[in-house]
């Protein structure tokens, strides 16, 4: 009995010493780990130099990369600011790390506005980060501090465009930004219906090419054009047949026309007709045309009967004055029977050698233009009365020896002279 009673202690013992070997092995484990833990914690920790925009800090961290790092320094950066190294890339103890922050700046270029962002910190630095040319139009000087700008920076890039305008086509380099600015600075002045092939307000860009057409509206023009006058004969027993004379000189007319015209550098492209006058009538022509007809040699008289015609004749010629030649016409032939002449001018002119009335008969023997000529009166003078007394008698010899004194009916009766 007591052999089973010392086995069941026996028994109860070694599991009570085999539990509490148990806990302390447990126990040895965790402060095992637990000081290899710290060992580690304390070999990973390192020290850091953080330099922001030229600001340097020393950071105590356990971080692994850049990235890490920073979020520990409490440095946030964006995808515009310059971080050195990566923020990806492992760090070491006794590292450093760059980090420029990105500045927003307001920036007009070639008329657009926009913003950029540049670590840069001059006028200049930023123009480089653009690669805009060297030579462009930049509102502020290159060495001016970026965070100084109190106003947009303007930047306005060298540009080659072709301007053609009043006929000639130019090849202008131009840092302008607008069609208006390089028409301005190009001194083209337009007119308010002058056209630009591009509207005025369009910005500039290398290779464009711009057309001025001038264009004028309204322009008045004036033409006149010749109405030609009519002509119209009339029958006369004044003249004989086959006999003609202009009674009344044809005048042509004038019609006048009033257009305004559309003018495209400098050609007319469209006209309106806004006025159509006759200023002038025609003047009609009148012509007389001769229906008598010729009268009959008369027969010859006895030498008796001829005597009274000679000795009147005769008398008129002692009476008459002598003639003087005028130097201003041809010289006239010589005057025969000057005293019949005389007298037969008396009868139609009232002895006027220089008559004109209007009726179309001129002179002391009131020739008409076309028998004056046709006898060769011509040769003195145009018209029968601007010749002398000598050339119209000269003349009337000759228009006698076609016609007798038949060309002189009424005034040759009376006299006796047929």
């Amino acid at each position: 009995m007591w052999d089973v009673v010392a086995k069941r202690v026996a028994k109860r013992v070694a599991r009570r010493n085999a539990k509490a070997w148990a806990v302390l092995t447990g126990q040895g484990v965790v402060m095992l780990s637990l000081v290899v833990g710290l060992v580690a914690f304390v070999g990973n920790g390192k020290s850091v130099q953080v330099v922001v925009d030229g600001q340097a800090q020393t950071v105590q961290t356990f971080g692994g990369t850049v990235a890490e790092v920073l979020r520990t320094a409490e440095v946030t950066v964006t995808a515009n600011d310059d971080v050195y190294p990566a923020l990806a890339t492992p760090v070491d103890d006794g590292a450093a790390i760059q980090v420029n922050k990105a500045t927003a700046v307001d920036v007009r270029l070639n008329g657009a506005e926009t913003i950029v962002h540049t670590t840069g910190e001059t006028v200049g630095e930023l123009v480089n980060d653009l690669g805009v040319a060297s030579d462009s139009d930049i509102s502020a000087p290159a060495e001016t501090r970026l965070v100084t700008l109190s106003s947009t920076l303007s930047i306005s890039t060298p540009k080659n465009v072709t301007l053609a305008v009043d006929g000639k086509s130019t090849r202008i380099e131009t840092t302008m930004n607008t069609v208006a600015d390089l028409l301005a600075e190009a001194k083209v002045t337009l007119g308010k219906e002058d056209r630009v092939s591009v509207p005025v307000n369009s910005s500039l860009v290398t290779g464009m090419g711009l057309k001025v057409t001038r264009v004028e509206t309204g322009k008045k023009i004036t033409e006149t054009e010749t109405i030609d006058f009519t002509s119209t004969e009339k029958e006369t027993e004044e003249l004989l047949v086959g006999e003609r004379e202009v009674v009344q000189a044809g005048v042509a007319g004038e019609r006048t026309r009033v257009f305004t015209v559309t003018v495209i550098d400098g050609k007319e492209s469209k006209r309106e007709n806004v006025s159509d006058k006759v200023t002038r009538e025609p003047v009609e022509e009148i012509i007389a045309v001769g229906t008598r007809e010729e009268e009959p040699e008369p027969t010859p008289e006895p030498e008796e009967d001829k005597a009274p015609e000679a000795e009147v004749e005769a008398a008129a010629e002692a009476a008459a004055p002598a003639e003087i030649e005028t130097p201003a016409h041809a010289p006239a032939a010589v005057v025969s029977g000057g005293a019949a002449w005389d007298a037969l001018a008396e009868c139609e002119s009232g002895g006027n050698w220089s008559i004109n009335t209007g009726n179309g008969y001129y002179g002391g023997l009131q020739f008409s233009q076309s028998s004056w000529l046709g006898a060769g009166g011509g040769q003195y003078a145009p018209l029968p009365h601007q010749a002398s007394r000598a050339e119209q008698i000269a003349t009337a010899e000759v228009l006698k020896q076609n016609g007798g004194w038949g060309h002189w009916p009424s005034c040759s009766s009376k006299l006796g002279l047929r």
